[in-house]
């Protein structure tokens, strides 16, 4: 029996001890160890790595990380946390970093002046990139499947979570009455498709009506876009150039108008074509992972409050169409991974003609971002359910009404 104070404290340091040396003496995976060697042998990623941490304010509401762990205190036990993340699927919780188990041991860290400029460095980037993409092949394996239970708190079909999507058995194609509800895996589980008829297509003869390209939520519209702008103030104005990663048809978007909205975690993540069109031109982009703009300060769903920012700088996909409707022509959407979105998959190609609806590609992974950029000379109204663009905006279902497009 434990009779006094004494006795908890020394039981509490004692298993600090135990924990702090098993997590010395874990052998880190090869593509963490890569990362410990970059961030060592460069003097400036050595700097930043080490001040990130001592620059978090020495205060108790940063003695724990978003997502109610301990908060991460140099960069040496961050890798360890990462390497055990490699062979782990993400659990179900109610905090603003469901599904984003590396954002939460960073993203304290990612708010500070050493984090928004680590984050960005295009060597980190590369090897972020391959530590994600080796996270994929787990995820997308039945090991991952291990998650989908029904926990109360943490499974993907338990109390919590169903509370969370409590349509979640009649929205989408899979089977209760099988293990893991069908799926083969948490990837296959997060790219979940809509059951036939979940989602009508609105208008699908009426060119003038743009539809939802995803289940998502209104966070900013803007009008007068510019080719170049000051991205990183606190406003975050969209800067085409930077964008669309100086695309020879950048300039034609010069002064138009942006449509941006975020998918959570929870959401659907397949994307879908707006108009009916051809498509002109695909592109994957490299960049960051783990920023987020240094005038947002610590936000504990980071990179949430950086959305406008992130679609300049973040991993991202471009697709061009040329819709049939004259009064839209050539118009661009940007899908923006943020954090542990390691793959946007694009699954149409150059030439082909897609209609309103039809999928366009998909996220992997994580909650993520997405834009759609008009030319000037298109006169469109949004319709936003009744609600106002903003980080408290309810999702808008996929292929459903988001605008309308006025002839000449």
């Amino acid at each position: 029996m434990i009779r006094n104070w004494k006795q908890w404290a020394t039981i509490l340091l004692l298993a600090f001890f135990l924990v702090t040396v098993s997590l010395s003496t874990t052998t880190l995976q090869p593509v963490i160890q890569e990362f410990q060697a970059i961030i060592e042998e460069d003097p400036e990623l050595f700097m930043l790595f080490t001040q990130m941490f001592e620059q978090l304010p020495p205060t108790t509401e940063y003695e724990m990380d978003p997502a109610g762990n301990p908060q991460v205190r140099d960069y040496k036990h961050m890798l360890q946390l990462m390497n055990e993340v490699l062979t782990d699927a993400p659990e179900f919780n109610q905090t603003g970093l469901v599904g984003f188990p590396i954002n939460a041991i960073l993203d304290w860290p990612m708010g500070t002046p050493a984090g928004t400029t680590a984050f960005l460095n295009e060597k980190v980037n590369r090897q972020l990139k391959k530590i994600l993409n080796q996270w994929a092949v787990f995820l997308g394996s039945p090991d991952s499947r291990y998650v989908l239970n029904d926990d109360p708190e943490t499974g993907w079909f338990g109390r919590d979570a169903m509370a969370a999507m409590p349509t979640f058995v009649e929205d989408f194609k899979c089977d209760p009455d099988q293990p893991y509800h069908g799926f083969d895996s948490w990837d296959d589980f997060f790219t979940r498709e809509f059951r036939e008829g979940r989602r009508p297509i609105a208008s699908p003869d009426d060119d003038s009506i743009i539809s939802n390209a995803c289940e998502s939520a209104p966070y900013r519209i803007a009008r007068n876009v510019q080719l170049q702008d000051q991205f990183w103030i606190k406003e975050q104005p969209y800067s085409l150039s930077h964008m669309l990663a100086g695309d020879p048809l950048t300039k034609l978007f010069e002064g138009g108008t942006i449509y941006q909205a975020f998918l959570s975690a929870l959401s659907y993540h397949r994307w879908h074509s707006p108009v009916s069109g051809t498509i002109v031109k695909t592109r994957l982009l490299d960049g960051s992972y783990y920023a987020q703009a240094l005038s947002e300060g610590y936000d504990p769903a980071s990179p949430n409050r950086s959305q406008a920012y992130i679609t300049q700088v973040a991993s991202r996909a471009l697709i061009f169409i040329e819709a049939d409707n004259p009064d839209i022509g050539l118009m661009c959407i940007v899908f923006v991974g943020m954090a542990e979105v390691s793959s946007n998959e694009i699954t149409v190609y150059e030439g082909q003609h897609v209609n309103k609806g039809d999928q366009l590609g998909m996220f992997h992974f994580g909650g993520s971002t997405h834009v759609l950029i008009f030319r000037p000379e298109v006169k469109i109204d949004f319709d936003m359910h009744g609600q106002v663009p903003g980080l408290d905006a309810e999702n808008i279902p996929v292929r459903s009404k988001i605008a309308t497009v006025q002839g000449e």
